[in-house]
């Protein structure tokens, strides 16, 4: 099992939230709420309102989000589904655990460590310039006051 931070559609109560509770894409179990130990620029960008955390670590703000311990074919579905790695990348980032609902081993390892686990992050790193002038969140909702509402796949 892998863990991974989610940050924006696939939260649950967001618009891709069905994928990770579709045990036919694998398996994924909530674990608890973080936010990024560094800061970054959480926007909403491109003609979908897609968010993408770029990976500007010191800018921005310390990012919220759900935290999953995901199987190998979960891990496979988030890659494809994230356009992995060519529209996000995924890499290891500290997150702060703020809520922990995990059971056995893993609530250990973070409490022995300051609450803070090593999570894969869905960023970006190849985006047009022009995102780090957008405004920057420290959560994300599709339905928030920014009114920028996300485009879901099979309605672009």
């Amino acid at each position: 099992m892998a863990r991974v931070f989610v940050y924006g559609t696939l939260k649950k109560g967001q618009p891709n939230y069905k994928h990770m509770i579709n045990t036919a894409k694998g398996l994924a179990k909530f674990q608890g709420r973080g936010r990024t130990v560094e800061k970054y620029p959480l926007v909403i960008a491109g003609k979908y309102n897609i968010p993408y955390m770029l990976n500007i670590p010191g800018t921005g703000h310390h990012v919220a989000g759900e935290i999953y311990s995901v199987d190998e074919q979960m891990l496979q579905f988030l890659d494809e589904f994230e356009g992995c790695p060519d529209m996000y990348q995924r890499t290891l980032m500290r997150i702060q655990v703020m809520e922990w609902e995990g059971k056995g081993g893993a609530g250990e390892a973070w409490a022995a460590a300051d609450g803070i686990l090593e999570c894969f992050v869905y960023s970006t790193a190849t985006y047009p310039p022009e995102w780090v002038g957008l405004p920057y969140y420290d959560s994300y909702d599709s339905s928030g006051k920014h009114g920028l509402s996300y485009v879901l796949r099979e309605s672009r």
